[in-house]
């Protein structure tokens, strides 16, 4: 039996046994099978009685969704429900991390650090992709795509790859969690949730920046990012990433960081440059 049919076979089992109003949603046409695969694939790890809990976590949640707004709400329930495995599995998963190679046959290699640290590994990519778009100018033949292979490899081999800047990944986590007063779930923009445990281990890293935002206690939404040390449009724009997580079309999931900021009312028919008119959409759908 090949990966995919077991997968699906998997998924057969679960939604039968462990995941009943996943299978209804499915049944009804709310929610897709390949949809519903996702739901048995982020909740494989939970015992049944969590995978229960999970289930019914989910029920209004999933409905009009696509695979990957599916995919990453049922992985959050997955850890609302069992916080303590959730930690559990976040640093067994971490000890696995690894480097490896592979030769093809016509002059080329790969190289690929699996299971590293997600906060390390989105900075990694953020900061590839940033010197990459800087050296994409008009008599550049090489793609973006060759640009990045280019620069990670002569940033690995001592180089600079461009300027030496540091790049952002954010990490959302209410305060009470923070203290450890509590144990929901973080979110690490472009990356998806993470236990509170391992949140709380990056939160505190040596080279992590804590910044106050404050947000509204029913919805969550930013209201002031508690600082004006920036130019009014440097302010602007960074309140707008931290707020908006990522590229705001549905199921798009591209980090703030590497979007542009978009008008929702365009400039030439009124529209005003500030937080109540402009949204994050990464290139492709900046259009």
């Amino acid at each position: 039996m090949d990966n995919h049919a077991g997968a699906m076979v998997a998924a057969a089992e679960a939604l039968t046994a462990r995941l009943p109003r996943t299978l209804t949603l499915m049944d009804e046409g709310k929610v897709s099978g390949f949809g519903a695969m996702k739901v048995a694939a982020a909740t494989a790890w939970l015992s049944d009685d969590n995978a229960l809990a999970a289930d019914a976590l989910l029920e209004g949640r999933l409905a009009g969704k696509n695979s990957g707004q599916i995919r990453k709400a049922a992985h959050h329930a997955a850890i609302t429900v069992d916080r303590e495995g959730a930690d559990r599995r976040a640093e067994h998963s971490r000890e696995g991390r690894r480097l490896s190679v592979r030769q093809g046959e016509t002059g080329v290699a790969s190289i690929e650090v699996e299971d590293g640290p997600a906060e390390k590994v989105n900075a990694a990519y953020l900061r590839i992709d940033r010197e990459a778009k800087k050296l994409k100018t008009g008599d550049e033949t090489r793609t973006l795509d060759q640009l990045r292979a280019d620069v990670a490899l002569d940033l690995l081999l001592g180089g600079q790859g461009g300027a030496s800047e540091r790049a952002d990944v954010f990490l959302y986590m209410d305060l009470f969690t923070y203290l450890g007063l509590n144990d929901d779930p973080a979110e690490m923009a472009g990356h998806g949730h993470l236990p509170a445990a391992l949140a709380r281990h990056i939160a505190t890293g040596p080279d992590t920046v804590l910044r106050r935002i404050i947000t509204d206690p029913l919805s969550g939404q930013i209201l002031d990012l508690g600082r004006d040390r920036y130019r009014p449009t440097a302010g602007v724009a960074e309140f707008i990433r931290v707020r908006d997580r990522e590229c705001r079309r549905p199921g798009c999931g591209r980090p703030a960081q590497t979007c542009d900021l978009d008008h929702s009312v365009p400039w030439q028919f009124g529209g005003t440059t500030n937080a109540d008119d402009l949204i994050d959409l990464c290139r492709r759908d900046h259009r």
